[in-house]
């Protein structure tokens, strides 16, 4: 999945004759703390509900004051991955999408960014889920993989995490099963620690979808 396919059909971006009252209203109506100034296609940067703020003239036109405007961007071929890196280092509620000409193509917000990462993770799919912890030197996603598919299953998404105080890794595989039963006495034979697992008529599972869907209200609010 890439930028252009996350873009957003509903935030506005803001014109230089745009008031700072109307940009405070836009971000509160979309619940973000930052849009970008567009002239024609030129992205000129994005402005923070701080710096309308500072100015203290709310009420004046945005192109009336001198600005120095952020400008952080993706190209709509980015990753998904690469978008979600740069919004997560910077802090933004919305990364400005440009094409190979650096012209404008929209915005993308934290909520249209969570539900493509749900669609690539396979997060918003049913399906149980199994988490491993290993040494890094014993992950080998060959045997995990046929260890899954030797019982009829497929993986649909894995995610790798580490420990900055330890050498252990956890592996966190989402299936395509609800019932992964038979997959983790394989797992147990092959003398694989399971962490956890959550399967679909588990209680757990229930309090797993559910945060998932607080935070999806959440960022819709």
């Amino acid at each position: 999945m890439h930028a252009k396919d996350l873009i957003s059909d509903i935030v506005p971006a803001l014109k230089t004759s745009d008031t700072g009252i109307q940009a405070l209203n836009w971000m509160e109506i979309f619940r973000i703390s930052h849009l970008p100034i567009v002239n024609d296609k030129e992205f000129l940067g994005l402005i923070s509900d701080s710096d309308i703020f500072d100015l203290n003239m709310a009420e004046e036109s945005i192109g009336n004051h001198k600005l120095s405007l952020f400008s952080p961007f993706v190209s709509e071929n980015q990753h998904i991955y690469e978008v979600i890196e740069l919004v997560a280092q910077l802090k933004l509620s919305v990364i400005p999408v440009l094409n190979n000409n650096k012209e404008y193509l929209g915005l993308i917000t934290l909520h249209d960014l969570l539900q493509g990462f749900a669609k690539v993770t396979a997060v918003d799919k049913h399906g149980a889920i199994i988490i491993l912890e290993m040494n890094v030197n014993d992950y080998f996603l060959s045997e995990i993989t046929q260890i899954v598919e030797s019982e009829d299953s497929k993986i649909l998404s894995l995610y790798v995490s580490d420990s900055e105080n330890s050498s252990k890794i956890e592996v966190t595989l989402k299936l395509n099963t609800n019932d992964a039963t038979r997959i983790l006495q394989s797992f147990n034979r092959y003398n694989y620690n399971v962490k956890a697992s959550y399967m679909e008529d588990n209680d757990m599972t229930n309090l797993y979808q559910n945060r998932f869907d607080e935070f999806m209200r959440y960022l819709n609010i």
